[in-house]
């Protein structure tokens, strides 16, 4: 099996490299990822500028390729260009930090899988929530592994993607596994107005704690609860449920448009 396997925390992340050596069983792991930090660019592609692409080593071993861009241009080019057979999956994480709610919006991480997705791979998104205390990233990797071995003896439809968040407590106490739907409330955020050494104003987003009311079978409620929570994502944006609706306004008559 050809695996492709990136993130958004960057090529030197813990939860890279934790997750590359678990997932050596299943067959080839190839790792494209971003060479410094990427989080929070979401489903950005770079246009502005050539990207490169340098070997990385650490300790003398390769372990992947970086590229000078987002985590939706390293499955491109993984894709495109990098891999020389057909990717039978792509798996993007583990991400430090939770991706529930609207935060998947956000996320580089999950929008690597939804460009795997985009690209007819079987993609899943795996991040690990975090706390004051240390996360830890094997114990996630062994719960991931697990996880994915499960994906690979199933189907995942055609622009379908699995986002897979892990609860910040140890194995031996997470309740087991939740399927889903994505948390739609507002976080709590805002901005701190800080002043620079010469007396300028600048911003640092703030306060982007989970609100204290949440739904029950929702991403967000699950990890709360201690459950590994899985949500089927797709990339179709289309308010299906709304359609209807916004075809029956009056669009011709008030913007004087004749029918044909």
């Amino acid at each position: 099996m050809k695996i492709i396997l990136t993130n958004d925390d960057g090529i030197y992340s813990p939860g890279i490299l934790a997750l590359k050596k678990a997932m050596k069983s299943f067959g080839s792991v190839t790792v494209v990822a971003p060479d410094v930090q990427k989080s929070g660019v979401g489903h950005a592609i770079t246009f502005s500028h050539p990207l490169r692409v340098r070997e990385v080593y650490l300790d003398s071993e390769f372990i992947g390729y970086g590229i000078d861009g987002s985590p939706a241009d390293c499955v491109k080019l993984a894709v495109r260009e990098i891999m020389k057979e057909t990717t039978e999956l792509l798996v993007a994480g583990i991400n430090i930090g939770a991706n529930v709610g609207i935060n998947v919006l956000y996320s580089g991480t999950v929008a690597a899988a939804i460009e795997g997705a985009i690209l007819g791979i079987p993609s899943v998104a795996i991040s690990l929530e975090i706390a004051e205390s240390s996360p830890d990233i094997q114990g996630a990797a062994d719960i991931a592994k697990n996880m994915i071995k499960v994906i690979i003896k199933k189907e995942l439809p055609r622009g379908t993607l699995l986002n897979i968040n892990i609860p910040l407590i140890s194995k031996d106490k997470i309740k087991g596994v939740k399927i889903t739907k994505q948390y739609s409330g507002d976080f709590d955020e805002h901005y701190d107005r800080r002043t620079d050494p010469r007396g300028g104003a600048y911003y640092w987003l703030a306060g982007t704690g989970w609100p204290e009311k949440d739904v029950v079978g929702t991403d967000m409620h699950a990890l709360k609860e201690g459950y590994i929570s899985i949500t089927p994502l797709r990339y179709d944006l289309t308010d299906k449920s709304f359609i209807k609706e916004v075809e029956a306004w009056e669009w011709n008559n008030d913007i004087n448009i004749s029918k044909p």
